[in-house]
């Protein structure tokens, strides 16, 4: 929320700004409780790497885990410093993790194993140029949009094909946080005016962080079963800590 103040990181440059008042709490961070929101998707997607590594997954998960965390510590330097340069780090990640799960939702299925990692490399460079240049305020958000609703049908085909209760409460938990994190960033946006005259601001957008934090960690922990499965792993679902969901494989002693 912009207040005219210039701090550490100087004069508010970024096109966009969410309902919280800047540099409230340190003369460093700019958006407090959005930085700072960032930080459970981090170790989220590190216990998710740790678990794909662990047990030898394909690579790719590896790197979606990976890509979580680097667009989450993006987020992090957007937020703490409304800088438009920075703005960057958090725009373009998005997209190519969008991407990312479009590679592996569909690669299954995909006959020409180098084209589509070759078209989608290639239009994610070619966006990550275009966007430094020109910047796309509401055109961003709805090239963002189109590039989520394309995963939609793939995840539900994996949705309505997997038979295990526990992985159907995995994506269940997906749909719900990615439901209720939406439903946050639209109140954050939409009813900024009215909520910078409550007692207590909800942080609708951090609480969007938070949500989506944990809406990445269920949908590669879904991906993760569904794959295992196709591979004839024998996945199952267990709880870390008894609250944690995470998929557990049995390799064949040939793999």
């Amino acid at each position: 929320m912009a207040d005219g103040i210039s701090s550490f990181w100087g004069p508010v440059t970024s096109t966009v700004e969410c309902c919280e008042k800047n540099y409230a709490h340190s003369s460093y961070i700019a958006e407090f409780y959005n930085t700072i929101s960032n930080i459970p998707a981090i170790l989220l997607a590190l216990i998710g790497l740790v678990n794909a590594l662990r047990q030898k997954f394909e690579k790719r998960f590896s790197i979606l885990h990976i890509s979580n965390m680097i667009l989450a510590i993006g987020s992090m330097l957007y937020h703490a410093t409304l800088q438009r340069v920075q703005q960057q780090s958090d725009e373009t990640p998005m997209v190519w993790e969008m991407l990312l799960y479009m590679y592996i939702l569909y690669s299954p299925d995909w006959h020409y194993r180098s084209t589509m990692p070759t078209f989608l490399f290639l239009y994610g460079a070619v966006f990550a140029v275009v966007h430094s240049v020109i910047r796309f305020g509401f055109g961003f958000k709805v090239h963002y949009v189109v590039l989520c609703l394309l995963c939609i049908p793939r995840m539900y085909k994996y949705y309505i094909h997997t038979q295990v209760a526990s992985a159907k409460w995995v994506a269940k938990l997906y749909v719900a946080t990615l439901s209720l994190g939406s439903l946050c960033w639209f109140c954050d946006r939409v009813f900024c005016k009215q909520i910078v005259s409550w007692p207590i601001n909800p942080q609708g957008h951090a609480l969007w962080h938070l949500l989506m934090g944990f809406n990445c960690y269920f949908a590669n922990t879904f991906l993760m079963f569904c794959r295992a499965q196709q591979r004839e792993w024998a996945p199952k679902i267990v709880y870390f800590m008894g609250i944690l969901p995470y998929v557990k494989i049995e390799k064949p002693k040939a793999q």
